[in-house]
């Protein structure tokens, strides 16, 4: 059984309402007969004008509309129920004993959906209705489906919202005192057990707050509701502050920071926070990712119409066949110290370039180490 046989067997013909338009009586009385013992239900007009009035009151999924009437022919009925936005998408199938190329194009022009020609039987009827019901049924599924989709977006969007907004702030305040105490003791002065318990928490809250603060910006992101304000910015005066804010985690792992300065002037069109966002995770992933007592380079160039700024670290590296999915799959992934981050910041790294006009990429070799760099466009003299 097929796809089409599969619908059409669900299909409860009792829910779908066909009209008949015909003015020769017998016609209508024969079609209303073979259609109700099929289970459909049935409503009828004698002319073109009492078609578009029933039509408009009862809402027919299907209409069987006579080409040749008194009034209105069928095609030039069918014209004004196609110009209507309330009528124009109910499938007709015309009745006719006209048959010609010219009279089937015409028919397909004025919006025609099949046509059923006269004198009919009752298997070719049935066949054809069925075909049209099947197509009004599957575009109901479709709609539903999309319809509940839409909800569920919108209640997945509201849901990371609340969650980022509501857990950002109290995280910030625990982040903070983490951090001052892990600062202000050593393993001496209150033991090496309690001081790997404070500093793991220390690493963990900061690793929930990234999450948050990436959570939060992405899901405004995906929502619309995160603006791209395009401003000049000068690399140097922009990245040696993202940086100093690594100072401290990094020193926990005894990893050194090294910014390499640019003689010149880089200056960008993007948005600050957006472009502060990308780099803040690139950084943030090398500390993750590098071992003790190696190094983090941070570099500023100039490639073409661009500005780069790459991270590279000396750590564990990436597999070859993870590289070309890295900024879209969202893997969960384990620092050199147990850190597990979720792979949204990468995602939201790519979007936020893209959204900026450029775009992000990564060099990996296992076991030596990774390079994430940023593309910016330049300010246009």
């Amino acid at each position: 059984m097929d796809a089409g046989e599969s619908l059409e067997s669900k299909i409860n013909r009792s829910e779908y309402k066909v009209l008949i338009v015909d003015d020769v009586v017998s016609n209508v009385l024969l079609l209303k007969i073979l259609l109700t013992n099929e289970k459909f239900q049935v409503c009828t007009a004698n002319n073109g004008t009492t078609c578009i009035e029933v039509t408009k009151k009862e809402h027919p999924d299907l209409i069987l509309l006579d080409v040749m009437m008194p009034d209105i022919s069928g095609f030039d009925t069918a014209v004004i129920l196609k110009k209507d936005d309330e009528t124009k998408d109910i499938p007709i199938i015309f009745l006719t004993a006209l048959n010609t190329p010219q009279d089937l194009v015409h028919g397909f022009q004025v919006g025609a959906s099949d046509f059923l020609t006269k004198p009919f039987n009752k298997e070719e009827l049935v066949m054809r209705v069925m075909q049209q019901i099947s197509l009004v049924a599957a575009k109901r599924i479709i709609e539903k489906q999309n319809a509940e989709l839409r909800a569920t977006l919108t209640n997945r969007d509201k849901m990371y919202s609340v969650i980022a907004h509501d857990l950002r702030s109290p995280m910030a305040s625990i982040r903070m005192v983490l951090n001052l105490v892990a600062a202000s003791v050593t393993p001496e002065t209150i033991g090496p057990e309690l001081f790997d318990l404070i500093d793991k928490a220390n690493k963990e809250s900061e690793e929930v707050h990234d999450l948050l603060d990436n959570l939060l910006k992405w899901t405004k992101s995906q929502t619309g509701r995160l603006s791209v304000v395009m401003q000049d910015l000068d690399l140097n005066d922009i990245i040696p502050g993202v940086v100093d804010i690594f100072e401290v985690i990094a020193q926990t792992k005894h990893i050194k920071l090294e910014l390499q300065h640019n003689d010149e002037p880089l200056i960008v069109r993007a948005d600050n926070d957006m472009l502060k966002t990308v780099v803040r995770n690139f950084m943030s992933n090398a500390v993750k990712f590098s071992p003790e007592n190696s190094t983090i380079e941070v570099l500023m160039s100039k490639e073409g119409d661009f500005a780069k700024v790459s991270v590279r670290d000396h750590g564990v590296g990436i597999a070859a066949d993870r590289l070309g999915s890295i900024f879209h799959k969202g893997e969960t992934t384990y620092g050199t110290g147990g850190e597990e981050g979720s792979g949204l910041g990468l995602q939201l790294c790519q979007d936020f370039a893209r959204k900026n006009g450029g775009d992000c990429m990564v060099e990996s070799v296992v076991g030596e180490g990774s390079t994430f760099s940023v593309l910016v466009p330049l300010k246009k003299e």
